[in-house]
């Protein structure tokens, strides 16, 4: 990835998403407080769009269905993305098949027709990022660095829209 602290773009924004196993989808409930959850992204598109399958029946939906504004962050050793955008449910069986995988059907005791099988995708807002140059090893190595030397990382911030 090329991200520098001065630059981001959607390139770098669909490249960490895509890197990432698991990101945390966050949302409002009605009392205002917030409600993160893991979940495994099913598809990243070229246009930062976030796929994820999700159980319709917990309050992660209701609150979703009530309020589609959410965050979607990653952290990892050397970066932290944090995406703002909204919630749209789709119901498209030719979409769920696509994608569709073993590692679903793990939490779907009704495989592709659990009831309480929902499928959403986040459209990202803006993007806000800030790493370490030269990818996980090298900013593992930084922060070691930093930490015994009592300096910063120099990592940076920036902000993209999307």
């Amino acid at each position: 990835m090329s991200t520098t602290p001065t630059e981001l773009n959607q390139a770098d924004v669909v490249a960490l998403l895509r890197d990432s196993g698991y990101i945390m989808l966050t949302t409002a409930l009605d009392d205002g407080k917030l409600l993160a959850h893991p979940m495994v992204p099913q598809q990243v598109t070229d246009d930062a769009d976030v796929w994820f399958f999700l159980g319709l029946q917990g309050d992660q939906a209701k609150a979703l269905l009530q309020n589609p504004e959410v965050n979607i962050t990653v952290a990892e050793a050397g970066n932290w993305l944090s995406v703002a955008g909204r919630v749209e449910f789709i119901d498209d069986q030719n979409k769920m098949d696509e994608l569709w995988n073993d590692e679903t059907a793990a939490w779907f005791d009704g495989g592709r027709n659990d009831p309480n099988l929902g499928l959403i995708k986040v459209t990202g807002d803006s993007a806000q990022h800030w790493g370490l140059k030269g990818g996980k090893v090298s900013a593992l190595a930084q922060m070691v660095k930093a930490k015994i030397s009592g300096d910063r990382t120099g990592g940076g911030s920036t902000t993209t829209e999307l």
